[in-house]
C-alpha cells in the first residue's frame, strides 16, 4: 500500500473540512449580526450628505437619514421612560448599539423663534428658527409602525458629542448617529402634528424642570419624539405631556409649541411662581395655553387665532420686568408681522421670509448664539417641510423640501 499517496489527500480533506467550518461560522455570524442589527444597518446605509459644510459662513454639514424600524421606542415607553440624560443614553447605548459604542448628550444654550399661521389657500403652517452656533445637522425620517406615525424631524448632531469642526467621519461616529430619533428639535408627523422646543432661561439661571411624582419619566427631546410618534392632534400631544414627569435635558429649561392641521395650537410650559423664585424644578406644574384661549397673555394674542413663541415664559406675572424676558424683541417683531396680515400668509415662502427677519445675522442678538442653524416651515396640511440651512434664504441649492407619503 502506498501510504505517501494517501497522506496529501487526507490533509486536503481536513483542510477543506476546516475551511467549510470557518465559512459556516462566518455565515452564522453574519446572519446573527443581520438579525440583531438589520434595521440599524439599513438606517446607517441611508445616511447621506446633502449639503457640504462652509466654515467661513458657520455652516456645518447637513445629512439625511431614513430610520428603519421602531428604534426601540415602545421599549422605552414600557420601561417608564428616562428621568435624566444619563438614563436616556444608557437606554440608547444598551438597545441600539448593544453597549458597544458609548454615547452622550451635550449641554447647550439655544435661542429660537416659532409661530403658526395659515395660507391664502387654507393650509396650516408651523414655522421655526433654530438659533445656536455652527454644528452638523441631520434631517431624520422615521417610518410609520403599528400605532405610530411616520415623521420628519431635525436634529443637531452636536448634542451627541460629535465634533462640529468636521464632517461625521468613521464608523463609530456614524453608529452614534443611530440615536438621532431621540433628540429631535422640531418636526412633523403624518397626522399633521408639528412640535418644537425652545429654551426659557427659568429661575434666573436656566434651572431645569425636574418633576418627581409617580408618573413615568421623560426628557426634553424624548417628549417631542413621543408626540411625533403617538399624537394625532394637539389634544393628544397635551395628554402625552401631562402623563409624564418632565426632566429637562442639558441642565437648562424649555417650553414647547405644538400645532395640528385643524389650526389648533398650544404652548406647553412648566412653571413655578415667578422667575426670581422659580428655582426648584421639582415644584413646577404644566400650564397649557391654547391659541383660542390665550387672552391672559395679552390683547394681541387674544385677538389672533395664531400663536408665536421665543425664549421666555408667557404666563402673566411670571416676570417683574420685561428686561427679564429673553427674546422679547423677536417675539414682538413676529407678532407685528403676523398681525399685519391677520395670520394669513401668501404661502410657505412668506412664512420663511418672517423667519429670515429674526435670523441671527439680521437681528440685533440678545444672546450669545451666532447663527440660525436652520429654518423650517412645516405645512401641516400637506405634511411637508420647506427647510433652509443657516440663513441661506433664496440661494440656489439651499432650499430643501421633504414630504411624508400619504
Amino acid at each position: 500500500m502506498d501510504i505517501t499517496a494517501k497522506t496529501p489527500k487526507r490533509w486536503r480533506r481536513r483542510l477543506l473540512g476546516a475551511l467549510a467550518a470557518v465559512l459556516a461560522l462566518l455565515l452564522a455570524l453574519v446572519i446573527a449580526v443581520f438579525a440583531l442589527w438589520h434595521n440599524e444597518i439599513f438606517s446607517l446605509a441611508s445616511m447621506k450628505l446633502i449639503r457640504e459644510r462652509d466654515d467661513g459662513h458657520l455652516d456645518g454639514a447637513v445629512y439625511l437619514m431614513d430610520v428603519k424600524g421602531g428604534f426601540y421606542l415602545d421599549e422605552f415607553k414600557a420601561q417608564g421612560g428616562a428621568s435624566s440624560d444619563a438614563e436616556l443614553i444608557a437606554f440608547i447605548t444598551g438597545h441600539i448599539t448593544k453597549g458597544l459604542i458609548p454615547m452622550r448628550i451635550s449641554e447647550s444654550e439655544i435661542a429660537c423663534s416659532s409661530f403658526t399661521a395659515g395660507t391664502q389657500e387654507g393650509d396650516r403652517l408651523f414655522a421655526r428658527n433654530y438659533d445656536f452656533a455652527k454644528t452638523n445637522t441631520c434631517i431624520v425620517r422615521t417610518q410609520a409602525n403599528e400605532g405610530r406615525h411616520a415623521s420628519i424631524s431635525t436634529v443637531d448632531l452636536q448634542f451627541l458629542g460629535l465634533d462640529v469642526e468636521k464632517n461625521v467621519e468613521g464608523l463609530a461616529n456614524r453608529i452614534t448617529c443611530l440615536a438621532v430619533p431621540y433628540i429631535p428639535l422640531d418636526g412633523i408627523n403624518d397626522a399633521g402634528v408639528a412640535c418644537g422646543i425652545y429654551m426659557t432661561y427659568q429661575g434666573g439661571d436656566s434651572v431645569p424642570t425636574d418633576q418627581r411624582t409617580d408618573r413615568p419619566d421623560i426628557t426634553s427631546t424624548t417628549l417631542l419624539r413621543l408626540i411625533l410618534d403617538y399624537a394625532g392632534s394637539v389634544e393628544e400631544a397635551v395628554e402625552i405631556a401631562a402623563g409624564y414627569d418632565l426632566h429637562d435635558s442639558a441642565k437648562t429649561s424649555y417650553h414647547y409649541m405644538v400645532a395640528d392641521a385643524t389650526g389648533r395650537s398650544a404652548i406647553l410650559e412648566w412653571v413655578g411662581r415667578t422667575n426670581g423664585t422659580d428655582t426648584d424644578g421639582t415644584k413646577r406644574e404644566l400650564v397649557v395655553t391654547y391659541n383660542d384661549g390665550d387672552g391672559s397673555i395679552g390683547a394681541l394674542e387674544a385677538a389672533s387665532g395664531f400663536q408665536w413663541v421665543t425664549n421666555f415664559i408667557l404666563q402673566p406675572g411670571y416676570y417683574e420686568t420685561d428686561g427679564e424676558k429673553t427674546g422679547l424683541d423677536r417675539y414682538q417683531r413676529i407678532g407685528e408681522e403676523l398681525t399685519r396680515c391677520g395670520g394669513v400668509l401668501a404661502d410657505e415662502q412668506a412664512a420663511m421670509d418672517i423667519l429670515s427677519i429674526v435670523g441671527r445675522r439680521s437681528w440685533n442678538n440678545d444672546d450669545d448664539n451666532g447663527c440660525t442653524v436652520h429654518s423650517a416651515v412645516y405645512n401641516l396640511t400637506d405634511k411637508s417641510v420647506l427647510w433652509v440651512p443657516n440663513e441661506h434664504y433664496g440661494e440656489d441649492g439651499a432650499l430643501f423640501r421633504f414630504a411624508l407619503e400619504p
